[in-house]
């Protein structure tokens, strides 16, 4: 019989290895939580770069990034769905996502060189292992190497003091990305990958940007028959429907889990 074919978002595979109760919670199950003022605060910045990048396409208009700044103030005060707050509040988000979006249209634009902007895949099917990859590449950009995928990524430790971004922990990630990036594009993606991070400090030191690389990212994707690969292992958890709680995640609590209040493995 053949095994059903279960989705996967590249976004979601930290997730499902971190806390495989919480991904099944929200991924099988449906259930969904408040977004959090934090992830508004990168939806808007997202949008805000996207619209600038889009506009500097081969064939685009270009546009300032004061005007592709509308895109930031819009994702903040129209969410697309319901946000818990918490102690921050919508203009300091608003804030601090234009600084960021202004830095970055100043600082990491000007020398990047883009293919491709949000490009979404709806669905990477691997049969023999039973799931489809799904999600959206930020950017492919044109290298002297080939082309590359870029991932911006946003928070409070995404560049450091001395300004060396947060690459660790993000390489299978961004090797789906890769995967994708190549199935919605048909460019080979053959560059290192890319992160481009942005700290959402509330000061203007701490709002700091830079670029790190990613080498070999999909390596750790793909194993061998002695040892699987990340995608391998989660095509067995998910096929196998055991997803067990990790009551000791950084994220078991009311604010990230919908079904905390009735986890049995915090008991």
């Amino acid at each position: 019989m053949r095994q059903s074919i279960i989705s996967i978002r590249a976004s979601s595979l930290g997730e499902l290895f971190d806390c495989p109760a919480r991904w099944a919670a929200k991924h099988i199950d449906g259930k969904t939580l408040p977004s959090s003022g934090a992830a508004l605060l990168g939806t808007a910045v997202h949008a805000g770069t996207a619209v600038y990048d889009s506009s500097r396409l081969p064939g685009g208009t270009p546009v300032s990034a004061d005007d592709a700044a509308g895109a930031v103030v819009d994702a903040i005060h129209h969410p697309e769905q319901e946000v818990d707050w918490d102690d921050d509040k919508p203009q300091e988000a608003e804030r601090i996502a234009l600084a960021l979006h202004t830095r970055y249209c100043m600082e990491i634009a000007p020398h990047q060189e883009y293919a491709g902007v949000e490009l979404s895949c709806e669905r990477l099917e691997i049969a023999d292992l039973g799931i489809a990859l799904t999600g959206t590449t930020d950017r492919v950009r044109k290298t002297a190497d080939g082309h590359g995928i870029s991932d911006i990524k946003t928070g409070k430790t995404a560049v450091g003091a001395d300004g060396v971004v947060k690459t660790a922990g993000h390489a299978f990630q961004l090797g789906v990305y890769e995967l994708l990036a190549e199935h919605s594009s048909g460019l080979a993606i053959t560059a290192p990958a890319q992160i481009i991070g942005l700290s959402t400090g509330k000061t203007v030191a701490s709002q700091r940007s830079g670029i790190g690389e990613v080498n070999g990212a999909r390596q750790a994707l793909v194993g061998t028959e002695d040892s699987p690969g990340v995608l391998q292992h989660a095509a067995r958890l998910i096929q196998s429907g055991d997803f067990f709680g990790n009551p000791r995640s950084m994220l078991c609590g009311e604010k990230y889990c919908p079904n905390f209040g009735t986890c049995r493995y915090r008991r």
